[in-house]
């Protein structure tokens, strides 16, 4: 049977009750409980932080791109409460490093508490402030190349960042770029957000040193999607 003729006929569904209901059947199948990323999300709560964290999802998706690629330098612009920075951590191969950006202050002291709690405080650098300014500056220091990275920041600058992770990175780096779909508002680039999306896009769809697809997605957070990029050539 091929897959159109499987699938002809069956009933869809665009329900967000029905999309958290599949997201928790596949969550108890094949989630073991991590007690520190729970603490940590009920921490991030506490201290007010906005509930704009990946999904566990995608969450343990990041985790098994770090693990399948081997990863040792792991690359995050935008820190918040240390979630998705926790889940990466998890799979770096030792020896490792993830360096992780965040612009406020206070995110950035609960993210250190949710990362130290996790046992992951050695291995993980936040710098705080600006992440271009910050980008810049690791630029300058001409580190160890980046196996990695997870873009989840102001999407008015993606393709600012997507720049910069390039340049970090080397043949063979992976990048993610969190929430490009936006409820499907990246059609008419109606807001900032969505249209920094479109120029991410536009970017990804000219430069020849990267090889992208983006992939939408729904669940307990909605409609949404991702891109996957795989850098090809780096020009220092």
């Amino acid at each position: 049977m091929s897959i159109a003729s499987e699938h002809s006929g069956q009933p869809g569904s665009s329900d967000g009750k029905t999309w958290k209901a599949v997201d928790d059947y596949f969550y108890s199948a094949l989630f073991a409980g991590d007690h520190d990323l729970e603490e940590g999300q009920r921490a991030s709560e506490a201290a007010g932080l906005p509930a704009i964290s990946v999904s566990p999802a995608e969450g343990k998706l990041l985790r098994l791109l770090v693990r399948g690629v081997r990863a040792h330098r792991v690359l995050e612009v935008g820190t918040l409460g240390g979630y998705s920075t926790v889940w990466m951590a998890g799979a770096i191969d030792s020896p490792g490093q993830l360096v992780t950006f965040e612009l406020d202050p206070r995110h950035a002291e609960v993210a250190r508490e949710n990362i130290d709690r996790a046992g992951f405080g050695e291995l993980v650098d936040i710098r705080v402030g600006p992440a271009a300014e910050g980008l810049r500056a690791l630029l300058d220091q001409r580190p160890e190349s980046f196996d990695v990275v997870f873009i989840d920041a102001d999407k008015a600058s993606n393709a600012l960042y997507l720049d910069y992770a390039v340049r970090l990175g080397r043949p063979g780096t992976l990048i993610v770029v969190d929430n490009v779909v936006r409820g499907g508002r990246v059609l008419t680039a109606a807001d900032e957000a969505s249209a920094g999306v479109r120029r991410l896009v536009d970017t990804l769809a000219e430069r020849t040193d990267i090889d992208a697809t983006a992939i939408q997605t729904v669940g307990s957070r909605g409609y949404d999607g991702f891109v996957l990029a795989v850098v090809t050539d780096v020009d220092q």
